[in-house]
């Protein structure tokens, strides 16, 4: 029998690699996919709750301890949340499955309550635990575990954001900047599309997107504008990322009890609240989001969005950064881009964009995500400021575990954690 040529063999073994991520992907987007909609679901009818309810928001002292007393039974009271699954990808580091459960009660919990958070990022969490499972379950190496966390990651952001190929390539890029994970790019890209196939199923995101009407294209001086303001929100995005890595710092040198930190975060957060006078601060603020691309204005709400964010995070209680990321970019967009002449909402897509660039140091995605999000409409701009944000931002980004290996602005290796 007649051997096999080196070329015959590799094409062979990229053919049943291509068959085998085909269906591990596949059963990752389906596993993952429903329960991001649960998630999802949960999280909607949480915050409908206390819509209907708002006093339901004098819990959250209460909320607080019990979420970290329920990490506590579990044996995970200090699991390093978003963190911890990017150490999975890049080190191999197991993930526990009973983080799926912890973080999808503790966040609908924070959101139920009137915490300030997203959930975007506790899906990354959510995600990885669940698909880390899967691949032990299947008996993978180290090296395809590490692909079919990223392949969870990518399908839980799909699942509830409604862009799966910004899910697909955050997964990719988020880890480690400079080196993209391109093994995983078809196993991703495969579980965020079936990922967001389940969604659709139950009519999620029926709403896609954030329509964007008065968009600039390319010109001298809108090139100009847009330069501009990724240099505001790079400045913004590293404001972002230091208050909130200062903030727990703060309650745990003031407040070393962890129970008590939850409490009294609790309480700030419901005395922040009553001093605003509405709860347009408390939970993901997606609806604020669209109200301010529409014409609102508000000028301290990209302040008052960090500091509700801040306060509810570091004291404990449990949620993802990246809706209050992007309501933070949108707010100061609609307030800023007008003053140096940019239209109202496309200056708000454009901060949306470039902040989130700028927190979590990834400019592919972010490109993509103002494609996903508002079209093709103004896309060279939007590259523009997400490049002018990811260069200025420096060494900051919100999970400290992420680690930048070259140099912003040499080709050089660097190697250094986020701060």
């Amino acid at each position: 029998m007649p051997q096999l040529s080196d070329r015959a063999k590799a094409s062979l073994s990229a053919g049943l690699s291509f068959v085998k991520w085909l269906l591990y992907s596949c059963l990752v987007g389906v596993i993952v996919g429903l329960v991001a909609v649960a998630f999802h679901i949960g999280i909607d009818m949480a915050t409908e709750l206390r819509g209907e309810h708002p006093q339901v928001i004098w819990l959250l002292p209460l909320a607080g301890p019990a979420i970290i007393l329920l990490y506590r039974m579990c044996g995970m009271e200090k699991d390093r949340g978003t963190n911890r699954v990017l150490v999975a990808v890049r080190d191999a580091e197991r993930l526990k499955l009973r983080t799926a459960p912890l973080i999808f009660l503790s966040t609908i919990c924070t959101h139920l309550a009137g915490g300030s958070a997203g959930r975007e990022g506790a899906a990354l969490q959510l995600g990885g635990s669940l698909s880390a499972y899967i691949g032990r379950k299947l008996r993978l190496d180290e090296k395809d575990e590490r692909i079919i966390v990223m392949c969870g990651m990518a399908a839980a952001f799909s699942a509830l954001f409604g862009t799966p190929i910004t899910a697909a390539l955050f997964a990719m890029e988020v880890v480690t900047v400079g080196r993209m994970y391109y093994a995983a790019l078809v196993p991703c890209l495969l579980s965020a599309y079936t990922a967001a196939l389940a969604a659709h199923g139950f009519d999620l995101h029926n709403i896609h997107g954030y329509p964007i009407h008065d968009a600039l294209g390319l010109e001298p001086l809108p090139i100009l504008q847009a330069a501009v303001m990724g240099v505001l929100c790079a400045v913004l995005s590293i404001f972002f990322c230091q208050v909130m890595h200062v903030a727990p710092k703060l309650y745990q040198k003031y407040l070393p009890n962890p129970m008590l930190r939850a409490a009294v975060g609790g309480t700030l957060v419901v005395l922040l609240t009553l001093l605003v006078g509405d709860q347009t601060y408390n939970g993901a603020g997606d609806p604020v989001i669209r109200s301010l691309l529409a014409g609102e204005t508000i000028p301290e709400a990209f302040l008052l969005k960090i500091l509700f964010t801040a306060l509810t995070l570091g004291a404990g209680f449990r949620g993802g950064e990246i809706v209050p990321v992007l309501f933070t970019g949108c707010a100061f967009g609609t307030w800023m881009g007008p003053l140096i002449g940019l239209p109202h909402g496309f200056a708000g897509a454009l901060g949306m964009a470039a902040t989130f660039c700028g927190a979590t140091n990834c400019p592919l995605s972010s490109i993509l995500l103002a494609f996903e999000l508002f079209g093709g409409q103004g896309l060279p701009l939007h590259a523009l400021c997400c490049g002018v944000s990811f260069m200025l931002s420096g060494y900051y980004g919100l999970y400290s575990e992420q680690k930048i290996i070259y140099s912003k602005f040499k080709p050089e290796w660097v190697d250094k954690k986020t701060h």
